[in-house]
């Protein structure tokens, strides 16, 4: 799984980051902007950030992935204890705060927590695509009513577009969601897996809806619109 932390004081940042590193493949971010770019490539399970940041404040930065769409799972990690701050950051789309100084124990069961909350919605709710239905709990497709299937792989793949309709992805973001960034292999296998996610969806129709766009990556969206 994927973990991204944001703060800006290097000791604590260091010593989370090892905390982590055990359980997560972690990113790291000091300053708002950096942050804001990372968690806008929505590769990540859940973030970790702080609210007092260089340039731009956790908050503003969990307004604007709120504002796209980006729901990842967000955990405030601040200084900052008043409940009008705790209250604003759950307010505003945030999923739990966690007050400096902490426990590595605490932060690691608030992460658990913030992640099976995550997992538990994806499991009740079905994820809907036009007539493509998938099913989290099962990893299963319908299509149609129809059972299709799918590899684990291909799965994800097609999960991971859903998620995303209508926008852009590039090559290098569904290689790094789906495969990961210490797969052995190379971005290359994006299109050998998108190509064979096609022929699966063609009886159906839907295989012209994943869109080439040149020189970038993919859209998933209706060709008629």
């Amino acid at each position: 799984m994927k973990l991204l932390i944001v703060e800006d004081n290097p000791a604590l940042l260091e010593s989370m980051k090892q905390i982590m590193e055990d359980e997560f493949e972690v990113e790291t971010a000091t300053e708002g902007d950096e942050a804001l770019y990372l968690a806008q490539q929505n590769i990540y399970d859940i973030i970790l950030l702080d609210v007092m940041l260089p340039e731009m404040d956790g908050f503003t930065i969990l307004k604007a992935l709120r504002k796209e769409q980006i729901m990842t799972p967000v955990l405030f990690v601040t200084a900052k204890d008043a409940l009008e701050d705790r209250v604003k950051g759950l307010e505003i789309g945030g999923d739990d705060y966690i007050v400096k100084p902490f426990q590595a124990a605490e932060l690691k069961a608030r992460i658990r927590a913030s992640l099976r909350r995550t997992s538990n919605m994806t499991i009740e709710h079905t994820l809907q695509y036009r007539g493509i239905e998938l099913f989290g709990k099962e990893k299963a497709i319908k299509v149609g009513g129809e059972p299709v299937k799918l590899t684990i792989t291909q799965y994800e793949l097609l999960e991971y577009l859903i998620q995303n309709s209508g926008n852009i992805l590039t090559r290098e973001q569904i290689f790094d969601r789906v495969w990961g960034f210490e797969s052995d292999t190379t971005v290359a296998i994006v299109e050998v897996y998108i190509h064979h996610l096609r022929k699966k969806l063609e009886p159906f129709g839907y295989h012209k809806d994943i869109q080439n766009v040149r020189g970038i990556g993919y859209i998933l969206k209706d060709p008629k619109e």
